[in-house]
């Protein structure tokens, strides 16, 4: 019974013509899916979240420059072709005041990665290629926070985004690998589910309303206040984005957005990895995790009629160029799905 009474309360919430309303309000008034920490909340109001967000790596690329899997296993036994990451976030927004909005998102993470493996014959024989897959699940780093209202004025407003991300995600996941012999082992960097440290993550964030269209940008940093329980912690990282919206037939709105991020290599080095991995396959190497990108991004966001409150949203990301410290994988799509519902 309760979780009938949950179902049909949140149907009601989602099609229902009694949550408040305002025919007025348009579907830009929030920035693309893909931005987070893109608007700010009257005194008193809360926003529920829920978003997917999947990302597709296909390849290989030393700097900009594309290294098939033949080449990798010159130099390593086993070399990364594919990888897969979900994740499903939960996030809630509160207003205290009109200038103070808090943040909560709490990430729940899938990754999946395929890989090639080569063994030497004996004297004489040809080396032997094989595949195997790795995979890991579970809680990722927390996020709370809080966005502060900087300027406003009748068309435009500036925000300070300031985070604080909490170590809840694993860095000890572990998988059967083709050398392990079926035993689990710690698997490399990328694989992990959490940072394992206290990261900062300051920003600035700009948005414009005009009556035909509107726009935004967006910085925010990510900085690694420590290093985690394995002796390590992942690179700093900076991205930057920037969109234009524009309203189209009565609930909808579509967007186009560029996003440019960089992040840097592991400082220092797992103390649970096998040393010998380093030499084996390039993800466990610390000094090839660095690199930089540059993204393009179409999105829609639809205000489900009867509310001004409750939008669905998608958006789709293609990354466009590369340098990478590799080889590394290379970022081959993401897509974003979210619903928003204000109270």
């Amino acid at each position: 019974m309760l979780f009938r009474s949950l179902f049909i309360s949140l149907f009601a919430l989602l099609f229902g013509s009694t949550v408040v309303a305002d025919a007025s309000h348009r579907a830009d008034s929030h920035g693309p899916i893909g931005v987070m920490g893109d608007h700010m909340h009257n005194e008193g109001e809360w926003m529920f979240s829920y978003r997917y967000m999947h990302m597709e790596m296909d390849g290989n690329l030393d700097g900009s420059n594309s290294i098939g899997t033949d080449e990798i296993l010159q130099n390593y036994s086993v070399a990364p072709e594919t990888m897969s990451m979900e994740m499903h976030m939960l996030g809630a927004m509160y207003a205290p005041n009109n200038d103070l909005t808090l943040m909560l998102m709490v990430p729940v993470i899938n990754n999946e990665m395929d890989h090639s493996m080569q063994m030497m014959g004996g004297m004489g024989m040809t080396p032997m290629r094989s595949t195997f897959t790795t995979e890991t699940d579970g809680l990722g780093d927390i996020k709370v926070g809080g966005l502060y209202r900087l300027q406003e004025t009748a068309n435009s407003t500036l925000i300070a985004n300031l985070t604080l991300s909490l170590p809840t995600g694993s860095i000890d996941e572990k998988d059967v690998t083709g050398m392990s012999m079926g035993n689990k082992v710690i698997l490399p960097y990328a694989m992990q589910v959490g940072s394992g440290t206290y990261d900062l993550k300051p920003g600035v964030t700009y948005t414009n309303h005009q009556p035909t269209y509107s726009w935004g940008a967006q910085t925010i940093a990510t900085l690694r206040l420590d290093e985690n329980d394995n002796d390590y912690s992942l690179g700093d990282r900076l991205m930057m984005t920037a969109w234009y919206s524009r309203p189209f037939a009565k609930s909808f709105s579509w967007s186009l957005r560029g996003a440019y991020e960089y992040w840097g290599d592991v400082d220092g080095e797992s103390s649970k990895l096998n040393p010998m991995m380093r030499n084996m396959v390039p993800t466990a190497d610390p000094d090839l995790r660095g690199g930089q990108r540059v993204d393009i991004a179409a999105g829609v966001n639809w205000i489900i009629p009867g509310s001004v409150t409750n939008r669905l949203a998608v958006e789709f990301i293609r990354s466009v160029y590369q340098d990478l410290n590799g080889p590394q994988l290379k970022t081959d799509y993401s897509l974003v799905l979210g619903w928003q519902l204000g109270l």
